[in-house]
């Protein structure tokens, strides 16, 4: 990466590194970050960047990934080949390394992922492994007890022979001996355990000295009678020792043949962690994925990364397509070297893998190097000026450039004779140009504005100074040449008139038309600007009244659409309540006819049915739009005699019956279950005739659809009485349509209407048996019929 060598530091890609790499979780990942380098490969860079991109979707919606990682695993591994019994922390951390394994790649299960599954695929859940070592390893300091049959009945053997000492000790400082004591309690001396005797009390207490205070008045010694006793404990603590190392060995031989899948496992969760820091950095950065692989340099809203977010203006710049050179002009601190630094760091950044904070839009070519020469490297001690350190770099920027190279010049050909210099500027832009490699450079010299003005394929660029203020405005005019404003400047600090009138009679007049010309170029600039800004911020007000507006008719629609809704609704409930009522009042007509049919004449019987049909009229003139039952024609002749048994339909009602009887011009029905008699030129057969399903006389037919009829009645919201009444006429309906089962929805609420409706069932001769609704029919809230056939 030779093109990029020296751009890392002068572009500052190595503080950003160093910030990016914050946000990596293990110490590998943190290394590789620093380590980063861009790459010159399209397919590579375009893959870094799909992974950075990929991640951040994850973040968005999983969060981070279970990322750890201590550092030293691939030395564990490698010694473990060689043979080595390994620590017990190095165990702990390649179990900590398998378990992390397996974490992160449960976290990339369920779903597909086109640029990370391939690191999700690589990683190998070895839980056996990771479960031993947890299972046999408690703490660094820390073996289990059954980490081996033999290790459990030596640990067993130690706790016994130690008790056995104590008690023999506790005898000891407790009986007639305790006088001889410093301190009535039991310690330990080079892994034996001893009593403090009394320096002047020696040889009351036989046994071996091992050690003494440091004033010389305890010995610590190990009585005669737990010499035996402490022999043993050695011995049992010798072989404990030495099955832990038997452990450890067979251990780390288990870890060594599954190598591989550690190293594979480790490098793959470094490489993870790398992608999800650069895609933390990104978001942190609020940055976007650029087009990468054209031939032109188009930044939209660049942000400098190293610049606070809160303060730093945003500028956009497009050139090297037909311009590859772009010359930057304007004063001091306007900005120049930044916009310089900006173009170089976002090559080193989009080809290193990161998004840039920049908006959408932003395109760049794939460099083979980043060549730059920014700031002032001026040695003493090789005796290097500030123009000889320049041209020092200048020297390796040409010899390595190439038509794939990004060239940054910062203050070309500054530090020496501005004639001399500005001729020397032109002549490295047009060899730089000629090695056909893409060029920005930051200038002074009204010779290089000029140059790019008469050279096709040379663009100007200018940095914005505010001279009433004396601020840059740090934005980016591409077209234009920038003025160095030293005169506006000199006067606005105080600087006498005479002196600058002076400095400005010695400049040429080519100079200062030039000069006029710029100026005049600004101001048109600046005008085109703030209408142009004025015109988007007009065009943005209008769509947002027009976003308003329609969202506002779209709350309208939605309201007017649940008020009809409402209406409809009330209007079915008002059309149901006075058929029910209607239904009540034939019923109650029909049954006082049948109880006092002598005492009745027919005239009041006919007067009660045009009240009933006057009521359902009614009712359907409020909800506007009642069934119009009586559409059949008026001169309706049947086509044949009616017989008992046939089905017809009450042309005044719109009631379906069955014939009884036929007694000249009046007709004895049945309705329901109740018997009622009518003129025989208000009935219409219903039955189907033997070649069809209509009967037709003239231009009416009239058709018995089963299809019609519903197996549900929703009765929710009446009370008892009416809810039969609906339902009572709805069971002699599907009846006649053949229905055998059937299903009534009453609603859960208090039980109360399922409870009255179940007497009526009960009683009911059309009904073969009813139950309550299974799971997945309703419940509670559904009585499910079955009919008589």
């Amino acid at each position: 990466m030779k093109g990029f060598e020296k751009g890392k530091i002068v572009l500052e890609f190595d503080k950003i590194m160093a910030i990016a790499a914050g946000f990596a979780y293990t110490d590998s990942g943190k290394s590789a970050i620093l380590d980063s380098y861009p790459s010159s490969d399209p397919v590579v860079v375009n893959r870094r960047l799909d992974e950075t991109e990929e991640a951040l979707e994850l973040l968005t919606y999983k969060g981070a990934p279970p990322l750890s990682c201590a550092n030293g695993i691939l030395n564990a591994v490698e010694r473990s080949h060689k043979g080595a019994v390994l620590t017990p922390g190095e165990l702990l951390s390649i179990a900590a390394l398998l378990r992390t394994a397996i974490a992160v790649k449960q976290y990339g299960a369920g779903k597909e992922h086109k640029a990370l599954g391939v690191y999700f695929g690589e990683l190998v859940e070895q839980r056996p492994l990771a479960e031993e070592i947890e299972r046999i390893i408690i703490a660094e300091d820390m073996i289990a007890d059954d980490a081996s049959d033999d290790l459990y009945r030596i640990r067993r053997a130690i706790r016994r022979a130690e008790n056995e000492v104590r008690e023999v000790l506790n005898r000891i400082i407790t009986g007639p001996a305790q006088k001889h004591l410093q301190e009535a309690i039991v310690t330990q001396r080079s892994g034996r355990f001893v009593v403090p005797v009394k320096a002047s009390e020696k040889s009351a207490v036989k046994g071996i000295v091992h050690d003494s205070s440091a004033s010389g008045a305890t010995l610590f010694i190990e009585p005669v009678g737990v010499v035996e006793a402490n022999n043993k404990l050695r011995d049992l603590m010798g072989q404990e020792k030495e099955e832990i190392e038997k452990i450890m060995r067979e251990l780390s031989a288990t870890v060594s043949s599954y190598g591989n899948t550690i190293v594979i496992n480790y490098r793959t969760v470094t490489d993870l962690d790398v992608i999800f820091a650069r895609a933390s950095y990104s978001s942190h950065m609020r940055s976007t994925r650029p087009r990468m692989g054209g031939k032109e340099i188009c930044i939209v809203r660049g942000r400098h990364p190293l610049l606070d977010p809160a303060k730093v203006v945003p500028s956009s710049l497009c050139f090297g397509d037909g311009e590859k050179t772009l010359i930057v002009t304007g004063p001091n601190t306007g900005g120049k070297t930044v916009t310089l630094k900006t173009v170089g760091l976002f090559a080193y950044l989009a080809q290193a893998g990161f998004l840039l904070p920049c908006d959408d839009g932003t395109a760049l070519p794939v460099f083979t190097g980043v060549l730059a020469d920014i700031g002032d490297e001026q040695s003493i001690e090789q005796s290097l000026s500030t123009f000889s350190s320049h041209m020092v770099n200048i020297v390796s920027i040409l010899k390595e450039c190439d038509s794939g190279c990004l060239v940054l010049f910062d203050e070309l050909g500054a530090g020496t004779d501005p004639t001399e210099g500005a001729a020397l500027a032109i002549s490295i832009l047009e060899r730089v140009r000629s090695l056909g490699a893409l060029t920005a450079a930051t200038t002074h010299y009204s010779e290089l504005k000029l140059y790019a003005l008469d050279t096709p394929g040379v663009l100007n660029a200018s940095c914005e100074f505010d001279v009433d203020t004396l601020r840059p405005t740090y934005r980016l005019i591409i077209g234009l040449p920038g003025r160095s404003n030293a005169f506006a400047i000199s006067s606005r600090l105080g600087l006498e008139e005479s002196i600058i009138d002076s400095a400005r009679n010695l400049l040429a007049e080519d100079n200062i038309r030039f000069e006029d010309v710029i100026s005049r170029l600004e101001e048109s600039e600046q005008t085109l600007e703030k209408e142009k800004t004025a015109a988007a911020e007009a065009k943005r007000k209008a769509q947002t009244t027009a976003e308003e507006t329609e969202r506002k008719s779209r709350e309208l629609l939605d309201r007017a659409d649940a008020e009809l809704d409402r209406a409809r609704q009330q209007a079915n409930r008002i059309l149901e309540a006075a058929k029910a009522a209607s239904r009540q009042i034939f019923t109650e007509l029909e049954a006082i006819k049948k109880q006092e049919a002598k005492k009745m004449d027919a005239a009041r019987i006919e007067e009660a049915r045009r009240s009933i049909r006057g009521m359902i009229k009614d009712a359907g003139d409020k909800v506007g739009a009642l069934e119009d039952r009586r559409d059949m024609d008026e001169d309706y002749v049947l086509p044949r005699p009616l017989k008992p048994g046939d089905a017809i339909l009450l042309a005044d009602i719109g009631c379906n019956a069955t014939v009884k009887s036929v007694s000249g011009e009046t007709v004895v029905c049945i309705v329901g279950r109740t018997e009622t008699r009518t003129a025989l030129s208000n009935v219409r057969l219903t039955n189907p005739p033997k070649t069809g399903g209509k009967k037709k006389t003239g231009n009416t037919s009239y058709t018995q659809n089963a299809a019609a009829t519903k197996n549900e009645c929703d009765v929710r919201g009446l009370t008892g009485d009416d809810a039969w009444f609906v339902i009572d006429r709805w069971l002699e309906e599907v009846r006649m349509a053949g229905f055998t089962t059937v299903t009534v929805i009453h609603g859960k609420g208090t039980g109360a209407l399922r409870a009255a409706l179940w007497q009526f069932f009960r009683k009911d001769n059309r009904i073969a048996s009813f139950r309550m609704g299974r799971y997945g029919e309703g419940e509670t809230g559904v009585t499910v019929l079955e009919m008589k056939k």
